[in-house]
Protein backbone atom coordinates (compact mmCIF):
# COMPACT_ATOMS: atom_id res chain seq x y z
CA UNK A 1 0.00 0.00 0.00
CA UNK A 2 2.74 2.61 0.26
CA UNK A 3 4.55 1.94 -3.10
CA UNK A 4 1.10 2.11 -3.99
CA UNK A 5 0.78 5.81 -2.47
CA UNK A 6 3.85 6.72 -3.25
CA UNK A 7 3.08 6.04 -7.05
CA UNK A 8 -0.02 8.17 -6.83
CA UNK A 9 2.14 10.89 -5.75
CA UNK A 10 4.22 10.89 -8.27
CA UNK A 11 1.54 10.78 -11.29
CA UNK A 12 -0.14 14.07 -9.28
CA UNK A 13 3.30 15.98 -9.61
CA UNK A 14 3.26 14.26 -13.40
CA UNK A 15 0.27 15.91 -14.01
CA UNK A 16 0.73 19.31 -12.27
CA UNK A 17 3.41 19.76 -14.39
CA UNK A 18 1.95 18.93 -17.90
CA UNK A 19 -1.11 21.55 -17.24
CA UNK A 20 1.85 23.85 -16.50
CA UNK A 21 3.38 23.29 -19.68
CA UNK A 22 0.18 23.24 -21.76
CA UNK A 23 -1.11 26.67 -20.22
CA UNK A 24 2.44 28.07 -20.94
CA UNK A 25 2.19 27.11 -24.34
CA UNK A 26 -1.00 28.93 -24.77
CA UNK A 27 0.54 32.01 -24.06
CA UNK A 28 0.72 35.06 -26.88
CA UNK A 29 3.55 33.99 -29.56
CA UNK A 30 5.12 36.78 -31.65
CA UNK A 31 3.96 35.93 -35.16
CA UNK A 32 6.41 37.21 -38.26
CA UNK A 33 5.36 37.65 -42.17
CA UNK A 34 7.58 35.14 -43.90
CA UNK A 35 6.31 34.99 -47.02
CA UNK A 36 3.90 37.26 -49.16
CA UNK A 37 1.88 35.76 -51.80
CA UNK A 38 -0.47 37.51 -54.75
CA UNK A 39 -2.60 36.47 -57.53
CA UNK A 40 -3.89 38.25 -60.62
CA UNK A 41 -7.49 38.42 -61.38
CA UNK A 42 -8.78 39.58 -64.50
CA UNK A 43 -12.05 42.40 -64.51
CA UNK A 44 -13.07 41.33 -67.70
CA UNK A 45 -16.13 39.32 -66.95
CA UNK A 46 -16.63 41.84 -64.12
CA UNK A 47 -16.55 44.77 -66.39
CA UNK A 48 -18.73 42.87 -68.77
CA UNK A 49 -21.40 42.53 -65.79
CA UNK A 50 -21.33 45.96 -65.01
CA UNK A 51 -21.98 46.96 -68.73
CA UNK A 52 -25.03 45.00 -68.93
CA UNK A 53 -26.44 46.60 -65.59
CA UNK A 54 -25.52 49.62 -66.77
CA UNK A 55 -27.32 48.74 -70.25
CA UNK A 56 -30.40 47.74 -68.60
CA UNK A 57 -30.98 50.83 -66.11
CA UNK A 58 -29.68 53.73 -69.04
CA UNK A 59 -33.26 53.57 -70.50
CA UNK A 60 -34.81 54.17 -67.31
CA UNK A 61 -32.47 56.73 -65.99
CA UNK A 62 -33.32 58.28 -69.11
CA UNK A 63 -37.11 58.40 -68.80
CA UNK A 64 -36.37 59.84 -65.54
CA UNK A 65 -34.12 62.75 -66.24
CA UNK A 66 -36.84 63.32 -69.24
CA UNK A 67 -38.93 64.11 -66.58
CA UNK A 68 -37.39 65.64 -64.24
CA UNK A 69 -36.05 68.09 -66.96
CA UNK A 70 -39.23 69.13 -69.29
CA UNK A 71 -40.06 72.58 -68.80
CA UNK A 72 -42.95 73.64 -66.63
CA UNK A 73 -42.97 77.00 -65.94
CA UNK A 74 -41.32 80.64 -66.09
CA UNK A 75 -40.24 82.48 -63.61
CA UNK A 76 -39.57 86.16 -63.77
CA UNK A 77 -37.07 86.35 -60.61
CA UNK A 78 -34.76 84.33 -58.59
CA UNK A 79 -36.84 83.66 -55.40
CA UNK A 80 -34.99 83.05 -51.87
CA UNK A 81 -35.73 82.51 -48.49
CA UNK A 82 -33.31 84.70 -47.25
CA UNK A 83 -34.69 88.26 -49.10
CA UNK A 84 -36.84 89.25 -45.99
CA UNK A 85 -36.61 88.97 -42.18
CA UNK A 86 -40.49 88.19 -41.68
CA UNK A 87 -41.51 87.53 -44.84
CA UNK A 88 -39.88 85.85 -48.07
CA UNK A 89 -41.06 85.55 -51.74
CA UNK A 90 -39.99 81.76 -52.16
CA UNK A 91 -42.10 81.44 -49.00
CA UNK A 92 -44.96 83.57 -49.61
CA UNK A 93 -44.83 80.88 -52.84
CA UNK A 94 -44.74 77.92 -51.12
CA UNK A 95 -47.67 78.50 -48.12
CA UNK A 96 -49.97 80.03 -51.30
CA UNK A 97 -49.54 76.60 -53.39
CA UNK A 98 -49.99 74.59 -50.45
CA UNK A 99 -53.29 76.61 -49.80
CA UNK A 100 -54.65 76.34 -52.82
CA UNK A 101 -53.50 72.98 -54.29
CA UNK A 102 -54.58 71.63 -50.70
CA UNK A 103 -58.24 73.12 -50.91
CA UNK A 104 -58.67 71.64 -54.29
CA UNK A 105 -58.30 68.05 -52.19
CA UNK A 106 -59.49 69.00 -48.85
CA UNK A 107 -62.96 70.72 -50.27
CA UNK A 108 -63.48 67.41 -52.38
CA UNK A 109 -62.90 64.69 -49.42
CA UNK A 110 -63.75 66.73 -46.64
CA UNK A 111 -66.41 69.10 -48.10
CA UNK A 112 -64.03 71.99 -45.74
CA UNK A 113 -61.93 74.47 -47.01
CA UNK A 114 -58.50 75.12 -45.10
CA UNK A 115 -58.38 78.77 -43.74
CA UNK A 116 -54.77 79.24 -43.37
CA UNK A 117 -51.18 77.64 -43.63
CA UNK A 118 -48.06 77.82 -42.08
CA UNK A 119 -44.85 75.46 -43.11
CA UNK A 120 -40.86 76.08 -41.39
CA UNK A 121 -38.61 78.23 -42.94
CA UNK A 122 -35.98 75.40 -42.60
CA UNK A 123 -37.70 72.93 -44.75
CA UNK A 124 -36.95 74.97 -47.85
CA UNK A 125 -33.49 73.81 -49.16
CA UNK A 126 -32.78 75.37 -52.76
CA UNK A 127 -34.04 78.66 -54.14
CA UNK A 128 -36.14 79.11 -57.37
CA UNK A 129 -33.83 80.51 -59.49
CA UNK A 130 -35.06 83.18 -62.15
CA UNK A 131 -35.56 81.29 -65.50
CA UNK A 132 -37.22 77.96 -66.34
CA UNK A 133 -38.72 75.40 -63.84
CA UNK A 134 -38.70 72.02 -64.34
CA UNK A 135 -39.96 69.48 -61.99
CA UNK A 136 -36.12 69.09 -60.95
CA UNK A 137 -36.39 72.38 -59.37
CA UNK A 138 -39.29 71.11 -56.71
CA UNK A 139 -37.00 67.99 -56.14
CA UNK A 140 -33.97 70.49 -55.36
CA UNK A 141 -35.86 72.93 -53.18
CA UNK A 142 -38.10 70.14 -51.72
CA UNK A 143 -35.95 67.01 -50.98
CA UNK A 144 -38.10 65.44 -48.19
CA UNK A 145 -40.86 62.81 -48.01
CA UNK A 146 -43.08 65.32 -46.17
CA UNK A 147 -47.03 65.70 -46.72
CA UNK A 148 -49.74 67.79 -46.71
CA UNK A 149 -51.99 67.54 -43.77
CA UNK A 150 -54.72 69.67 -42.22
CA UNK A 151 -55.32 69.93 -38.80
CA UNK A 152 -58.52 71.87 -37.02
CA UNK A 153 -57.28 74.05 -34.61
CA UNK A 154 -58.93 76.45 -31.92
CA UNK A 155 -58.81 80.12 -32.14
CA UNK A 156 -56.69 80.04 -29.06
CA UNK A 157 -53.82 77.43 -30.71
CA UNK A 158 -54.38 79.62 -33.59
CA UNK A 159 -52.92 82.86 -31.50
CA UNK A 160 -50.39 80.21 -30.08
CA UNK A 161 -49.42 79.85 -33.97
CA UNK A 162 -48.47 83.62 -34.34
CA UNK A 163 -46.52 83.91 -30.94
CA UNK A 164 -44.83 81.51 -32.39
CA UNK A 165 -43.68 82.81 -35.39
CA UNK A 166 -43.16 85.68 -33.32
CA UNK A 167 -40.38 84.12 -31.18
CA UNK A 168 -38.87 82.31 -33.40
CA UNK A 169 -38.20 85.25 -35.73
CA UNK A 170 -37.96 83.40 -39.30
CA UNK A 171 -40.09 83.79 -42.19
CA UNK A 172 -41.99 80.69 -42.26
CA UNK A 173 -44.59 80.11 -44.78
CA UNK A 174 -47.98 81.93 -43.97
CA UNK A 175 -50.98 82.30 -46.14
CA UNK A 176 -54.57 82.98 -45.34
CA UNK A 177 -53.40 84.86 -42.62
CA UNK A 178 -52.37 88.30 -41.55
CA UNK A 179 -50.95 90.75 -38.61
CA UNK A 180 -49.14 93.16 -37.17
CA UNK A 181 -46.19 92.71 -34.63
CA UNK A 182 -46.20 95.72 -31.74
CA UNK A 183 -43.87 97.27 -30.31
CA UNK A 184 -44.46 95.12 -27.28
CA UNK A 185 -43.39 91.81 -29.50
CA UNK A 186 -47.24 90.90 -29.30
CA UNK A 187 -49.79 90.23 -32.13
CA UNK A 188 -52.24 92.83 -33.27
CA UNK A 189 -54.76 92.72 -35.98
CA UNK A 190 -55.11 89.09 -36.57
CA UNK A 191 -56.80 88.59 -39.89
CA UNK A 192 -58.06 84.90 -41.05
CA UNK A 193 -59.09 84.77 -44.66
CA UNK A 194 -59.71 89.00 -43.99
CA UNK A 195 -61.82 87.97 -40.67
CA UNK A 196 -60.67 89.05 -37.34
CA UNK A 197 -59.15 85.49 -35.17
CA UNK A 198 -61.85 84.22 -32.84
CA UNK A 199 -61.02 82.72 -29.93
CA UNK A 200 -63.55 80.26 -29.74
CA UNK A 201 -63.45 79.10 -33.66
CA UNK A 202 -62.37 76.43 -35.26
CA UNK A 203 -59.72 76.88 -38.26
CA UNK A 204 -58.41 74.36 -40.35
CA UNK A 205 -54.53 74.63 -40.72
CA UNK A 206 -52.49 73.48 -43.71
CA UNK A 207 -48.91 71.66 -42.79
CA UNK A 208 -46.49 69.03 -43.38
CA UNK A 209 -46.69 66.01 -41.34
CA UNK A 210 -43.71 66.85 -39.75
CA UNK A 211 -44.57 69.98 -38.44
CA UNK A 212 -48.36 68.53 -37.12
CA UNK A 213 -46.43 65.90 -34.93
CA UNK A 214 -45.34 69.14 -32.86
CA UNK A 215 -42.00 69.29 -35.00
CA UNK A 216 -39.50 72.54 -34.86
CA UNK A 217 -41.17 72.83 -31.47
CA UNK A 218 -44.88 74.08 -33.30
CA UNK A 219 -46.22 72.07 -30.23
CA UNK A 220 -49.52 73.63 -30.38
CA UNK A 221 -50.59 70.99 -33.25
CA UNK A 222 -50.87 68.81 -30.91
CA UNK A 223 -53.67 70.27 -29.19
CA UNK A 224 -55.25 69.81 -32.69
CA UNK A 225 -58.93 68.63 -32.80
CA UNK A 226 -58.82 66.99 -35.81
CA UNK A 227 -56.06 65.22 -38.07
CA UNK A 228 -56.40 65.07 -41.66
CA UNK A 229 -53.53 63.27 -43.98
CA UNK A 230 -54.53 64.14 -47.36
CA UNK A 231 -51.37 62.08 -48.97
CA UNK A 232 -50.27 64.69 -51.58
CA UNK A 233 -46.56 65.42 -50.70
CA UNK A 234 -45.37 68.83 -51.22
CA UNK A 235 -42.98 68.16 -53.81
CA UNK A 236 -46.19 67.10 -55.91
CA UNK A 237 -48.12 70.15 -54.72
CA UNK A 238 -45.43 72.35 -56.18
CA UNK A 239 -44.77 70.70 -59.37
CA UNK A 240 -48.78 70.23 -59.77
CA UNK A 241 -48.55 74.26 -59.28
CA UNK A 242 -45.74 75.22 -61.64
CA UNK A 243 -47.99 73.21 -64.30
CA UNK A 244 -51.04 75.21 -63.24
CA UNK A 245 -49.80 78.69 -63.48
CA UNK A 246 -47.40 79.00 -66.43
CA UNK A 247 -45.62 81.93 -65.49
CA UNK A 248 -44.14 82.18 -61.29
CA UNK A 249 -45.75 85.09 -59.32
CA UNK A 250 -43.60 86.79 -57.72
CA UNK A 251 -45.60 87.50 -54.29
CA UNK A 252 -44.63 90.40 -52.14
CA UNK A 253 -48.11 91.70 -50.57
CA UNK A 254 -47.82 91.94 -46.62
CA UNK A 255 -48.59 89.37 -44.37
CA UNK A 256 -46.73 90.13 -41.38
CA UNK A 257 -46.08 94.18 -40.75
CA UNK A 258 -43.92 95.64 -37.70
CA UNK A 259 -45.13 99.00 -35.66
Amino acid sequence: MAKLKKYNGVLKLFVIFLTFLILASCGKQPYYVTKIEAKKFTLTDKESQNQQIENYVKPYREHINKDLDSILAYCPATLDKNDGKWQSTIGNLMADATLNRGNIVFKTREKKEIDLCILNSGGIRAILPKGNVRARTAFEIMPFENSLVVIALKGEQVLELVNYFIATQKPHPLAGITFTIGKDKTAKNILIQGKPLNANSLYYVATNDYLSNGGDNMTFFLKGIQKYDLDYKLRNVLIDYFKEVDTIPVLKDQRVSVE
